[in-house]
């Protein structure tokens, strides 16, 4: 099979698929309008959005824009060179591609031949052929303005327009269900066809050898025609649920392309006796928004979704040939197979919302779910892709089925052996995922006086957690059903959300507010007030920090529970309808009104720094671009603001510098570290000149003069034979003394030049006394201030290496030492006692029974 490709627009973008897999290619960059119509040369790929062309090359950038249009534009034709487009006002531009300039302008009266469908007439040389709704057609020669001819047409609206194999001959659809087989060049017509589903919605002709033409219909079947013996041999019913948008066969194989409106792209092959198709495969997705999505498994690769068509589905974050169907809920599956989907009378509603757990995934079910209006909660089992064999009822309601009661809520244990189901009628029921035997129920009568908004079980199964609509969350023994613990809250709840590992349960309540609970201490630790809207759903990190909650009023919000703040706030165009964190962190998975789609938002704190400062309380969110495949730049104002550390948070701390250890922690070791690092032997010095000779800088290039040896030996005689140093630190420590100065002179110096600095502070190296008891002060009000604190430490210790016996024999430094010890003790007193504090408290922590 050669791996031929198609084309299938998705509302603002455009997917490539392979026809040998049905597997992505590519995917366009994003538009800012819904795609009305597309079409594509060898080279470039059209799209007409709104009143706009758009030439997209290597399918995904946009090289052209064509604007000139007064309406929306709904037809477009490849031509050779130019591109012909079509708008809502009847007007028809032709356009040359390379250059965007309007090559002919034609403007019809609608009320005598509004245009309903285009193409270019094989052979036929800067010919175009166009259909009305009036149903008549009309041959234009577009290079010179000229109509050609006139066909008075058959009555009918024409919908589509199809060049057949053979030459001359155009299949012309309408709107009556009639099909012409038309020579365009005689006006005459070779064969016609009537077909009773509706109006024609796609032709296409097979090129295999085989003189078969497919008719697409508005309730998704489709006719097979056979050219030759005139007449109908196959029907492929059901083929979409909805309409088919369009038909294509591979040119000179046997394949059949079609796709509709029920966001379904199939393929079909015809390699029957009978000469029908069969499905060779196919690429589905939800055919109505989904309601309720949740991450499945532990690596947060696949995503389950339920939809208002009534299907759950998996799809995967890493590629599509991972994504599963795992069908539509029946109450009598065998029944349903038989009769078709069409006719299945027992098929159930829109799934609600759902629970799973992977633990027992391969042993039995491990999804349960509750459907629109019905008291029957389904388990359904992801390994086979199918609903699965329970349907979970208490005998109860069998004696009053006319009662109004539906199942509202559910949830499965971590174990995957229960699930538990709360009602409508405020009942809460526990069965086994196994056997689907009803193993016991929560209160005498009923566990609620009011529908059940909630119900979770913790990690362990030790305790039930409900919440109903009577403003109770109920504390239950798991397995003795016996209620333990009663919270009122102050407004209804609408859905409850548990975090497992830190046992933090989320609640929604009706007045838009969301409360905290810990089930250890059974209290409300954090409340949340800003939504203006109801809030659709919940979901944690998997940290338990975050809470990420969306609401009807288009926000998506994120709560930081140990500070008790909003961290991050932004809006969208379509309310969330649902809302699930990945386990590993790094995506947020949404769905949103009256889209088909789930939307992927990627975490930036795992790759990038990101400010996560409490938000304001009038904080004012800006609008995000839903995701999608066109880069979108960050317009917000929301900018990382650079915090700057004080250099004294506290005038009771102790702050250390911010030197690396190497710097001051071998100050009392230099001696043993050089002579460690002593060459075995002096270096040489080259016989040969250097390669280089040394130039003096200017404009005229000069050589250097070569020093002479015999000038450093005189100076070397001059200064007595030894060179003198004198050390910077003497000269900030003289009269007025500083106690900044030295110290930032003596934070720039390495290990060895502070060394030499303290030894020159002795008399005998051009040294003082006074200049002694200034570094004694120096290291004084270091301590005093309490920063500093290890450079104070270190120079202290080489200080009194380097001068011990002066220092002892000097009573002027002694005094100024005697200072200095007085405030080191203090120091290292408060330190210790902060110390002890910590231990304890620590202790305390590792060994208390909480």
């Amino acid at each position: 099979m050669r791996n031929d490709f198609v084309r299938v627009n998705y509302c603002d973008s455009f997917y490539i698929f392979q026809v040998k897999k049905l597997g992505i290619v590519a995917v366009s960059n994003a538009l800012p309008e819904d795609i009305a119509c597309l079409a594509a040369d060898r080279m470039l790929v059209f799209v007409a959005h709104g009143k706009l062309v758009t030439a997209f090359a290597r399918n995904k950038e946009v090289v052209h824009t064509y604007t000139g249009h007064g309406a929306d534009v709904h037809l477009l034709q490849p031509f050779g060179d130019h591109i012909i487009s079509v708008d809502r006002n009847n007007v028809v531009i032709v356009w040359d591609v390379q250059s965007e300039d309007e090559y002919l302008q034609m403007a019809h009266d609608k009320a005598s031949f509004e245009i309903s469908a285009v193409m270019h007439p094989s052979t036929y040389l800067n010919k175009i052929l166009l259909g009305s709704c009036q149903g008549s057609l009309q041959l234009w020669n577009v290079k010179s303005n000229k109509l050609l001819y006139t066909f008075t047409g058959w009555g009918s609206e024409v919908t589509v327009l199809q060049q057949a194999p053979a030459v001359d001959v155009v299949g012309v659809g309408m709107a009556s269900g009639l099909i012409v087989m038309h020579n365009i060049k005689y006006d005459e017509s070779l064969m016609n066809f009537q077909q009773d589903w509706g109006p024609i919605t796609a032709l296409s002709f097979r090129t295999d050898g085989h003189p078969v033409m497919a008719a697409g219909s508005p309730i998704g079947h489709i006719g097979l025609w056979d050219l030759e013996d005139k007449k109908l041999i196959g029907q492929m019913r059901d083929a979409h649920s909805t309409a088919i948008a369009g038909l294509t066969f591979v040119h000179a194989e046997p394949l059949l392309i079609s796709n509709g409106a029920d966001n379904a792209i199939r393929v079909w092959i015809f390699d029957t006796p009978g000469g029908g198709g069969r499905l060779l495969r196919c690429r589905t997705g939800h055919s109505a928004p989904p309601t309720k999505i949740m991450h499945y498994g532990q690596n947060g690769q696949q995503i389950l979704s339920a939809g208002q068509d009534g299907t759950l589905q998996s799809f995967s974050c890493v590629h599509e040939r991972f994504n599963k169907n795992l069908g539509h809920g029946s109450i009598n599956k065998k029944k349903s197979k038989r009769k078709g989907l069409k006719l299945d009378t027992m098929k159930l509603p829109a799934i609600t919302t759902f629970a799973a757990e992977t633990a027992r995934q391969s042993d039995w079910d491990g999804i349960i779910a509750c459907h629109r209006g019905y008291l029957i909660a389904t388990t359904w089992n992801y390994q086979k892709t199918s609903m699965g064999t329970h349907k979970l009822e208490h005998e109860r309601f069998d004696k009053n089925r006319a009662l109004n009661v539906q199942a509202t809520v559910v949830d499965v244990t971590s174990c995957g052996n229960f699930a538990v189901v709360g009602l409508s009628s405020g009942h809460i029921d526990v069965y086994n995922m196994q056997s689907g035997i009803h193993r016991g129920h929560y209160g005498d009568s009923k566990a609620h006086e009011g529908p059940v908004r909630g119900v979770v079980v913790d990690g362990l199964n030790q305790l039930t957690v409900s919440a109903g609509a009577d403003r109770l969350v109920k504390f239950w023994k798991f397995k003795s059903k016996e209620l333990i613990h009663t919270v009122t809250l102050g407004a209804s709840p609408s859905r409850t959300l548990l975090h497992r590992h830190s046992e933090m349960l989320a609640i929604s309540l009706d007045d838009f507010t969301l409360n905290v609970m810990d089930l250890e201490t059974r209290r409300i630790v954090r409340k949340f007030p800003g939504h203006r809207g109801q809030i659709n759903d919940m979901t944690f990190s998997p940290d338990g920090r975050w809470l990420v909650t969306a609401a009807m009023d288009c926000t998506i919000r994120t709560w930081d529970l140990p500070t008790g703040a909003m961290v991050d706030c932004f809006l969208v165009d379509a309310a969330v309808v649902s809302l699930s964190m990945s386990p590993t962190g790094d995506f947020l998975a949404s769905a949103h009104v009256d889209s088909l789609g789930i939307y992927l938002w990627s975490n930036k704190t795992l790759y990038g720094i990101v400010s996560l400062r409490p938000l304001p309380s009038d904080f004012e969110p800006s609008v995000v671009v839903l995701p999608g495949t066109c880069p979108v730049q960050d317009t917000s104002s929301d900018t990382m603001i650079d915090y700057v550390s004080k250099e004294q948070l506290d005038e009771q701390l102790v702050t250390l510098s911010l030197l690396p250890d190497s710097r001051w922690k071998n100050l009392l070791n230099l001696d043993i570290i050089k002579k460690r690092n002593k060459p075995k032997e002096p270096p040489k010095v080259p016989k040969a000149a250097p390669f280089f000779i040394p130039t003096i800088p200017g404009l005229m290039p000069q050589f250097a003069a070569l020093e002479d040896p015999s000038a450093k030996e005189q100076v070397r005689n001059r200064m007595g034979g030894a060179l003198v140093h004198r050390p910077l630190i003497l000269t900030v420590m003289l009269p007025p003394y500083s106690d900044t100065t030295p110290l930032q002179l003596l934070k720039d110096l390495g290990p060895s030049a502070v060394d030499t600095e303290l030894r020159a502070l002795a008399p005998d190296m051009n040294g003082a006394l006074e200049q002694m008891q200034a570094f004694l002060r120096m290291i004084g009000t270091m301590l005093d201030s309490k920063r500093d604190f290890d450079l104070a430490q270190a120079y202290l210790a080489l200080f009194l290496k380097l001068h011990l016996r002066l220092v002892s024999q000097e009573s002027a430094l002694m005094d100024e030492a005697l200072k200095v010890l007085q405030r080191l003790e203090g120091t290292w007193m408060d330190m210790q006692t902060l110390f002890n504090q910590s231990l304890c408290l620590l202790a305390f922590t590792k060994s208390a029974l909480l």
